[in-house]
């Protein structure tokens, strides 16, 4: 196989074919590239700064000697996909299935070498290398891969969903003790919905089936759509906002309406997606993941506004600062450039370019058909 740096100079001028990286199986993957935003070899140089991070056992740190959650790292590992560096995305995988605890869940922090900054466990943290094996399989194509973390998705799903409610919405946490939080969070419920359906095709991939998961997706997707008042309420965070619409547990018409009705509280034009809604602090992730929102509905005009705002965060070396308060344009946490907000925008311009075969994965196009267990949907205002 070419070496990265050479398929990037092999590529013809003015966008006449798609920079490629090699692909894990042979052949070439495009990598993103959005005109006028963000192009391919600043892609690469973004990917790589995640992996700059990276520690040699696998870990992704948020930033340089911080600590790790598993959803964040996976985030960070998606990229590293997208970017081409299969070699430090399977490292990411293994520590992954590495450090699973025996009931399939993860502590919510891990520090650099074996510590443990916050033990207790997150339902969404755990879910969500499922998304991240879907994803390398579909870029790669690496059945081997599939096959080595499949064991791990197995354990964690299977912890997951042993706190699905009645109502279908899951727990968001359960204290080193064993006891279980008291309630569920909007945002995370998301996540698990898509991390579920991911791993209901990974299961489908490797034949398989699992219609317990897809029982248990099609229940939490109805708590979301249908019942937002049994969430915790979290109105302040753009997450809450944009979340079921990212996670395809919000559609058509209710979509829409959810990010229309919210726009002018989270939007600040011209900057980018405010963390929370009580401040003009401007978070680089948020930014991103609402291009995503934004693509899975067919606004590409506003999603790819929302991307290249996001770039007012990009440094030198491809790495994103985490947020920017204004109107001073004070980097908030002070000078902070974070793993998981690169990820986001990587990831962001891979489904606005369709570069790889995971370019969908949001739009849900890679997924298989879910199980719709309700009326039609309605619109609901962030719980």
């Amino acid at each position: 196989m070419k070496p990265v740096d050479e398929a990037l100079t092999a590529s013809a001028p003015g966008g006449a074919r798609p920079v490629t990286v090699p692909a894990a199986r042979g052949g070439e993957v495009p990598l993103p590239d959005v005109p006028g935003v963000i192009d391919a070899g600043e892609v690469l140089s973004t990917a790589r700064s995640i992996a700059a991070v990276q520690r040699p056992d696998g870990m992704i740190p948020w930033f340089e000697g911080g600590h790790c959650d598993p959803w964040n790292h996976v985030e960070s590992a998606m990229a590293l996909t997208v970017g081409g560096l299969y070699e430090e995305s399977r490292r990411a995988y293994r520590w992954l299935a590495e450090t699973q605890l025996g009931d399939g869940s993860w502590f919510n922090y891990y520090l650099p070498g074996s510590g443990v900054k916050d033990p207790r466990l997150d339902t969404n943290v755990c879910a969500y290398v499922a998304t991240g094996a879907w994803h390398h399989y579909r870029i790669t194509g690496d059945l081997d891969a599939l096959e080595e973390i499949w064991p791990t998705v197995e354990r964690a799903v299977a912890f997951v969903l042993r706190w699905q409610q009645s109502d279908g919405a899951i727990l968001w946490s359960v204290d080193p003790d064993g006891r279980a939080g008291r309630y569920p969070l909007l945002t995370g419920s998301c996540s698990i919905y898509h991390a579920i359906r991911c791993a209901v095709a990974c299961a489908e991939t490797l034949g398989d089936e699992r219609p317990e998961w897809e029982l248990a997706a099609g229940r939490l997707e109805h708590a979301v759509a249908h019942t937002p008042h049994v969430f915790e309420p979290k109105a302040e965070f753009a997450m809450d906002w944009y979340y079921p619409v990212l996670s395809g547990a919000l559609r058509d018409r209710a979509a829409h309406d959810r990010i229309d009705s919210w726009w002018d509280t989270f939007v600040m034009e011209g900057l980018g997606v405010r963390c929370v809604s009580t401040g003009p602090w401007v978070t680089a992730a948020e930014t991103a993941e609402c291009a995503l929102a934004l693509d899975s509905l067919g606004r590409r005009a506003r999603a790819r506004d929302l991307l290249s705002w996001a770039q007012a965060h990009r440094c030198e070396d491809g790495s994103y600062l985490t947020g920017l308060v204004y109107p001073e344009e004070t980097t908030f946490p002070h000078g902070e450039r974070t793993t998981y907000t690169a990820a986001a925008i990587v990831l962001a311009a891979d489904a606005l370019s369709d570069a790889t075969p995971a370019a969908g994965l949001f739009r849900g196009e890679l997924l298989p058909a879910e199980l719709d267990l309700t009326e039609p949907r309605r619109a609901a205002p962030p719980s």
